[in-house]
């Protein structure tokens, strides 16, 4: 079982909270072990909107495989805000160091700049206190006009709903597009956002777009990638005939094709298992190649961006 550990400052944002919570819930909902742990430097701690919440004062123990996630606040300045004490930081690096994924949404990015964490990686906050993030930690490569960043398990969002991307970005990094598609449909944000930088994953990037027709058949490829899904297979569960649905397909994708589509989903996943200690081969046909050679072809061809 993954635990995903939120770390509560006093005037956190409840959708700063909420939001990636439900989306690890709902991936639980669906038969992953996702146990959701919150953490706080005293037993209650009140929320921007007035809400007390209650927290464990004691962290637990934490493995590679879990996540740390620190919710934004309400503050004026990112140095005017909620101070995490030496414990806080000291949890943060730790669990960094010991290969674990640290993430933040909106100005909760100031508690991962005071960890260190920030330092020669990219990252982002609310567009409101961007540029106050940059001249607090110059070491930092902060990113505006994304929604979110992901670089070297450091993972940074932009602020308030933003944090509904990122976690869905995460379960598609780690359990496949499928997944993320099935709890993002399950939530109602059937069309998640996307930034302008290419480290959103690939169903996140190109599910930006409101045709029904495209996302019933990237429903489809989604859920079976790793399988073969010939064009007329598509387009007999779309019920249209396969030149429509390559020319709605383009229009709706900024001109992929549903293989192309299905591809870069593949060489996506491969890239994470391979991140993670899979051979070339074994990825290759974990996602459907019969050998690496089709494989290494896509990753000199198909540039993802940040795999981290």
């Amino acid at each position: 079982m993954s635990q995903v550990v939120f770390v509560l400052l006093p005037g956190v944002h409840l959708l700063d909270l909420a939001g990636p919570a439900q989306v690890f819930s709902t991936a639980a909902d669906f038969g992953h072990s996702y146990r959701l742990v919150y953490v706080a430097e005293q037993e209650q701690v009140v929320s921007a909107q007035g809400l007390p919440l209650t927290a464990r004062t004691r962290w637990p123990e934490l493995t590679p495989e879990d996540l740390v996630v620190v919710p934004g606040w309400r503050a004026p300045t990112l140095r005017g805000g909620p101070a995490p004490g030496e414990d806080t930081l000291r949890q943060l690096c730790g669990h960094h160091a010991g290969g674990g994924t640290v993430a933040s949404v909106c100005a909760g990015a100031e508690a991962l700049g005071l960890a260190g964490l920030l330092d020669g990686r990219r990252c982002t906050t609310h567009h409101d206190v961007q540029e106050e993030l940059a001249a607090r930690y110059p070491r930092a490569l902060v990113m505006r006009d994304v929604l979110f960043t992901a670089d070297d398990r450091v993972v940074t969002s932009a602020g308030i709903a933003s944090g509904i991307d990122l976690a869905l970005h995460l379960l598609a990094v780690r359990h496949g597009p499928g997944l993320a598609a099935q709890v993002a449909r399950q939530m109602v944000v059937y069309a998640r956002r996307n930034g302008h930088e290419p480290q959103a994953s690939a169903m996140l990037r190109h599910r930006s777009h409101v045709d029904d027709t495209v996302h019933r058949v990237q429903d489809l490829i989604d859920d079976r990638f790793a399988e073969p899904l010939p064009l007329s297979t598509l387009a007999a569960s779309a019920g249209v005939s396969e030149r429509t649905l390559t020319r709605l397909f383009g229009r709706a994708t900024d001109g992929l094709t549903p293989l192309r589509y299905q591809q870069t989903l593949r060489l996506e996943r491969a890239e994470y298992l391979i991140g993670h200690g899979a051979t070339m081969e074994t990825a290759a046909r974990e996602v459907g190649f019969e050998d690496a050679r089709m494989l290494r072809r896509l990753r000199s061809r198909l540039p993802l961006g940040d795999h981290s």
